[in-house]
């Protein structure tokens, strides 16, 4: 069995809930990535994504300046385990729509799994896959 551990990310961002769209922008921006989990203390909240803020919020005519993450985070967040098996998690993903699982031990955030960490995992062949394994372009 794989397990979620043996290939999430640790390269986390966590941002407050209160910080604006614009701060979260510039960090994804900034660090390369695609989505900043949302915390508050030490329990996840959500994530938000670059899409995330371009379709909940840009898209709405919302102000990213003044616009808080926390209008705009799902509030329902699914975790996983470092030690769940991996088909387990792409299942999770695959059940309530998500492209990304924030890694959780004793409530803590230790990790991130995506789905393209799941592809390069387990079908090193895939497009996914190669897209995901690729450095950034930007």
């Amino acid at each position: 069995m794989t397990t979620v551990g043996e290939f999430m990310t640790t390269r986390l961002v966590t941002m407050d809930g209160d910080d604006t769209l614009t701060a979260a922008a510039q960090e994804m921006r900034d660090m390369a990535i695609g989505d900043v989990v949302v915390t508050d203390g030490d329990n996840v909240v959500g994530i938000v994504t670059d899409r995330d803020i371009t379709v909940r919020a840009v898209a709405e005519n919302k102000d990213p300046n003044t616009t808080r993450l926390n209008e705009i985070t799902s509030k329902d967040v699914i975790t996983v385990s470092q030690y769940d098996d991996a088909v387990a998690a792409a299942d999770l993903m695959r059940t309530y729509a998500v492209r990304r699982l924030p890694v959780v031990e004793d409530g803590r955030l230790i990790g991130l799994v995506s789905m393209g960490d799941l592809a390069v995992e387990r079908e090193p062949q895939s497009v996914l896959a190669d897209i995901s394994a690729d450095d950034p372009n930007n």
